[in-house]
């Protein structure tokens, strides 16, 4: 049994047609039920009743203009496309010269083309034009009598300032306030903090559903001054999400939303957004294992002279990467560099929360650095210095929490106590499943070859793998992987 055709999709069009060219309809008649049945705009109708594509109506109506001097259109099915939805949102309103085109290509009047919602948005030039052509009879003299789109003398002048004061309109309108961006980046602001302490899945849910309201904002109209600052938000915003999407587990996704991210970044020509991005692409590639390019983006975003902390974390970010590779002096350079970044910092974060290096995050990353250099005694203290700062803070990262005293169960463990790792690991293995993200849960992983070798072969070692395999079974990355409709609105 066939499945019943959809109401509006192209089988359905081409069955109305049909029978109604059977039935001795003209393609006049044939638009006009298009039109009314499906609630479309005239021009699509038009071209619905003659069933053709985007891209065959705007051959046409490219080759139709060809005939008349002075009026070519270069058409294609994405202009068309937009033709056809005017004068509705992210539409393009169609010139004379293109309404003639597509009258002579459809075998119409131009008149046909437009209805009344139509004429209410048309230049007073455009109409005074329309209803010079509609004195034509014929499809084929409409286009011939267009004279008035060539006027001379005081009606050209004329026509120069009307077409003008039509663009100035244009430009002067814009569909969204200062105080509406500025809600924007109170919420892109809020969500950020809110990462580093809620549960990750919903967080992404929040940032998408922002996201998509500022991208629907760019795809309308507003001052230039008002996009930059939108696509800075849009940055921001794909940033938190690439962000996110790699603390869950999945760097592809981090990836593309890295490169959004990216390109928001250079329309806004906002060298601090540069940084934060080039930051999380850093970050993306180390926990996919592409060291050199962590590096890479690290240095990037640093040559980008940025404001606020995104430099101390950047240097950190490539002493990270150095340390991975087993290269001790220049993690240690990089660690000096991320210190007289430190000094620096004169300005504050644009957005602060996940986008913001405070002294225990950098300390943070001191500590793994000095442990895969082999400074145990040192990857101690500086874990013991994260601690104590992050107790100062109004706002405890759980994430940079749990990373601290991994570094200190992995201190441990290179003098073979397991039982101080045991205690230090203690916070880390009460984390909720919903705080169990992929950098940590791939950090607990590393410790388990450790636990095999000296006095952390004992029941304790034994213990302690046990504890993070089953903390690893349920983690946040697990549990997207096994219901990926978690948290959607």
């Amino acid at each position: 049994m066939s499945a019943p055709i959809k109401p509006g999709s192209k089988q359905d069009r081409d069955a109305l047609r049909q029978s109604m060219t059977a039935a001795g309809c003209t393609t006049a008649d044939v638009s006009i039920e298009m039109r009314t049945r499906y609630r479309v705009r005239p021009r699509e109708a038009w071209r619905h009743a003659l069933g053709w594509t985007l891209q065959a109506a705007a051959d046409r109506i490219t080759q139709a203009s060809a005939r008349h001097a002075g009026e070519a259109v270069a058409a294609d099915a994405s202009l068309v496309g937009k033709w056809e939805k005017w004068p509705g949102p992210s539409a393009r309103r169609p010139s004379m010269p293109v309404l003639f085109a597509m009258a002579a290509a459809y075998g119409c009047r131009p008149a046909d083309l437009l209805d009344l919602e139509d004429r209410q948005t048309l230049p007073d030039t455009d109409l005074r034009a329309l209803t010079s052509a509609q004195s034509g009879t014929t499809p084929a003299a409409a286009p011939a009598s267009a004279a008035p789109l060539a006027p001379t003398g005081p009606d050209l002048v004329r026509l120069a300032a009307d077409e003008s004061a039509t663009w100035a309109q244009w430009a002067e309108a814009s569909n969204v306030g200062d105080i509406a961006i500025e809600q924007v980046m109170a919420e892109t602001r809020a969500l950020a903090d809110d990462y580093l302490t809620s549960d990750p899945v919903l967080l992404f849910n929040r940032t998408r559903q922002l996201r998509d309201r500022t991208f629907a904002l760019l795809e309308g109209h507003q001052y230039p001054r008002q996009s930059a600052d939108l696509y800075m938000s849009a940055g921001y915003l794909c940033g938190l999400l690439a962000w996110m999407s790699s603390d869950l587990g999945q760097l592809r996704d981090a990836d593309t939303q890295g490169r959004t991210a990216w390109l928001c970044a250079e329309l806004a020509g906002h060298n601090t957004l540069r940084a934060w991005v080039l930051s999380t692409r850093s970050k993306i590639c180390f926990w996919d294992g592409r060291l050199r390019d962590a590096i890479a983006y690290a240095r990037r975003g640093s040559a980008c002279q940025p404001t606020g902390t995104v430099g101390v974390l950047l240097a950190c970010q490539e002493a990270d990467a150095w340390s991975r590779l087993g290269a001790h002096d220049e993690a240690m350079t990089a660690l000096a560099r991320a210190e007289d970044a430190r000094d620096s910092v004169v300005d504050v974060d644009d957005i602060g929360g996940l986008f913001s290096c405070q002294p225990a995050r950098q300390e943070n990353y001191a500590a793994a650095v000095h442990l895969r250099v082999g400074e145990p005694a040192q990857a101690l203290h500086s874990a013991d210095n994260a601690l104590d700062l992050l107790a100062t803070q109004p706002v405890r990262a759980y994430g940079t929490e749990a990373q601290i005293h991994i570094s200190k169960a992995a201190a441990h463990l290179t003098t073979g106590e397991a039982e101080g790792a045991l205690e230090a690991l203690a916070p880390v293995l009460a984390l909720p499943p919903d705080h169990r993200l992929a950098p940590v849960t791939q950090r607990l992983h590393e410790l388990i070859p450790d636990l095999g070798h000296g006095r952390a072969a004992g029941s304790a070692g034994v213990g302690l793998r046990g504890a993070i395999e089953d903390f690893c079974l349920d983690s946040a990355p697990r549990q997207l992987a096994l219901s990926p409709g978690r948290g959607a609105a």
